[in-house]
Parts: C-alpha cells; structure tokens; sequence
C-alpha cells in the first residue's frame, strides 16, 4: 500500500477549492448561493475526533509491544489494516471536503457586509479548520502503522540482494 503524501493532499484540496469559488460564483450570478451546512464543522470535528483515538490506541499498543510490556495487548495485522485504510480514505475525502468549504469561503470573504453571508463565512472558515484536522489525523495514522524498517538484512527480509530487473 501506498502511502499519502501531503502535497497530494494539498494540490486535491487547491484544485477543490478553485473549482468551488468558481461554480460559488457562477451560481451566485445566476440565483442565490446555498447556504453553508451549519453542521459541516461539527461533522467534520467528530471524525477528527474519533481518528485521533483511534491513532493514539494503536501508538500506545505498539509502542507496548515494542517495549515488551507484560500484559501487552498486541495490534491484529487486520485491525492495523483497517485502520490505516481508514486514514487514508478520510484524508483524501476530507481533502475534497476541506477544498469545497475553503473555495466557498474565499467567494463569501467578499460579502462580509451581509450578517448571513458572514455567518455563512465563519462556518466555512471551521469546515476548513475542521477539514485539515481530519488530514492530519489520516497521515498520523497512516504514520503509526508504517512498518519499521529491516536495519538486519541490508538486502531485505530474505537476505538476497533485490533484482535489478
């Protein structure tokens, strides 16, 4: 499995956020912008939430394992899998999401003289905040779960030099 890298991450969230501020103002020409979800930041900080403990359960269970605690309680390879698909997943999703809100919110910076508009500003503004918790989030579990490298066998596991094919 790959890992994420976070230029990928902030190019989607870029790429996201023009495409946003451009169809917020080709709808606002045309009739009356949606409003912003007042529960977006809310959602958004659950997630955060729920994978940072889910981060700082498997860094501590690890980190006992490694340490050969007594009473340690080892990580399922499965488990750990889930979990770092999870990241992952909620990291590129939340990219996506955090680009949406942060290219609607730069369109509505212009109309901060209208109360609804601000209002509406301000949500964005924490959809964003929220948004690049979740990313942070995602890449530390993804971070948590990297296998350590072999320092052993300079040619791998298996002891052979790897083919120059």
């Amino acid at each position: 499995m790959k890992p994420l890298r976070l230029r990928l991450l902030l190019v989607i969230v870029l790429v996201a956020g023009v495409l946003s501020w451009a169809g917020a103002r080709m709808w606002d020409s045309l009739g009356s912008l949606p409003g912003v979800p007042s529960f977006a930041p809310l959602a958004l900080a659950a997630i955060a939430v729920v994978l940072f403990a889910v981060a700082i359960t498997l860094r501590s269970r690890l980190k006992a394992v490694r340490e050969r605690e007594p009473d340690a309680k080892g990580v399922d390879p499965l488990a750990a899998a889930r979990a770092l698909v999870l990241g992952q997943a909620s990291a590129l999703v939340s990219s996506v999401v955090t680009g949406i809100y942060a290219g609607v919110g730069v369109f509505l910076l212009g109309e901060l003289d209208i109360a609804a508009r601000k209002s509406q500003a301000i949500t964005a503004g924490l959809a964003v905040l929220a948004g690049a918790a979740v990313i942070a989030a995602g890449l530390w579990i993804q971070h948590i779960c990297r296998l350590p490298e072999d320092h052993d066998h300079p040619h791998g596991p298996s002891g052979t030099a790897p083919s120059a094919r």
